[in-house]
């Protein structure tokens, strides 16, 4: 029986030196015993390590990895976050295709929807997740994508994962959930009907603010699409940054619990105060999806919304007069941290965009 802590602690690739830890492979190619050999593993005739731009057994470490505890059949490392929102759109999309997706996305992702998909021919048209009845009206014929955010960033929007999997198979579109904030600890979208999970493992796999990472996870037949892609457009995994990242999924478990338990405290103790307009956190019964939360979601997540009355000054005070939180646009580290996403993340979007994310 698979277990998420153990998968994550003893799933290894050992070499012929049986080592028990793993190793990192610091190379850019492998070697074959034949020139026959070599020819069959370009022809994809047998299987195994080319060129780490294709794979290296540092970056298949860190995708049965997670693969294991998102339960989907197979994947793709990239570079970053952003390099696997946009390999899992443009992999499987072309001119003239359209994305159906929920308005309450990262900063960068709208940016890949609204100014760089549309020079080839990829249009897009936001949903809003409170009105989901209505999202058949949003469907064209040319939609081929349903692309999501639950927990949305920064917003803590909840999306019902069940009826977007029927809406998905109900529509013939491909399912796409970015599940970074909610990690495969706390959610598995795969369960619900995903057919393409993403992650920026920079965030909460990583868990100390090191090192850059991507995920594409998914049908073994869209993957093998994307692995198609990312194999001659380069947006490939150091393997430095792979054993970092499979190093660090062995916590995963222990650390997002911490996370979770120190959120709801601190949504908690802020809730109801006076200088707050807002305390937004999945797990708060306050929070509007909050039942849903509860349905798809194992914990609430390490990330509070707080918006402040007074404004982008008053919410500069605050954030200037904290002691012992970092200031930077990461998250998921060990060590607590702040941002003000209109005026950082966010402050590329519009006064209508930024109100809708």
């Amino acid at each position: 029986m698979s277990h998420f802590e153990t998968d994550a602690i003893r799933i290894q690739r050992r070499s012929d030196l049986k080592e028990h830890s793993s190793p990192i492979f610091i190379t850019s190619s492998f070697t074959f015993e034949s020139a026959e050999e070599a020819r069959a593993m370009f022809a994809d005739e047998i299987q195994g390590n080319i060129y780490s731009r294709y794979s290296n057994p540092n970056s298949s470490d860190l995708i049965e990895k997670v693969c294991r505890a998102e339960g989907t059949e197979d994947g793709i490392a990239t570079a970053s976050g952003m390099a696997a929102m946009f390999g899992s759109i443009a992999s499987l999309l072309q001119q003239g295709d359209h994305i159906l997706a929920s308005r309450s996305l990262f900063g960068s992702t709208h940016q890949l929807l609204t100014r760089v998909f549309p020079k080839w021919g990829i249009t897009s048209t936001y949903g809003d997740i409170s009105d989901c009845q209505n999202w058949d009206k949003l469907v064209q014929p040319n939609t081929k994508m349903l692309f999501l955010e639950t927990p949305s960033n920064p917003g803590l929007e909840i999306i019902d994962l069940e009826w977007a999997g029927k809406f998905a198979a109900a529509h013939n579109l491909i399912l796409v959930v970015d599940n970074c904030f909610a990690t495969p600890y706390l959610q598995q979208p795969a369960k619900w009907g995903a057919h393409i999970v993403t992650h920026s493992a920079t965030k909460y796999i990583d868990g100390q603010g090191r090192v850059l990472g991507g995920l594409i996870l998914g049908k073994k037949d869209l993957i093998k699409e994307v692995q198609f892609f990312t194999r001659h457009t380069g947006p490939s995994i150091s393997p430095f940054n792979a054993w970092i990242l499979s190093k660090s999924m062995e916590t995963l478990a222990v650390r997002m619990d911490r996370h979770c338990e120190n959120a709801l405290k601190i949504a908690q103790y802020f809730e109801g105060n006076p200088e707050l307009d807002a305390v937004r956190y999945p797990f708060l019964k306050s929070h509007p999806q909050h039942d849903l939360a509860l349905k798809q979601m194992k914990a609430g997540g390490g990330i509070i919304t707080l918006t402040l009355k007074g404004g982008l000054a008053r919410a500069q005070r605050f954030i200037d007069q904290l002691q012992m939180i970092s200031i930077t646009p990461n998250l998921g580290d060990s060590r607590s941290i702040i941002t003000h996403p209109a005026s950082t993340t966010h402050s590329k979007l519009s006064p209508e965009e930024r109100a809708h994310s």
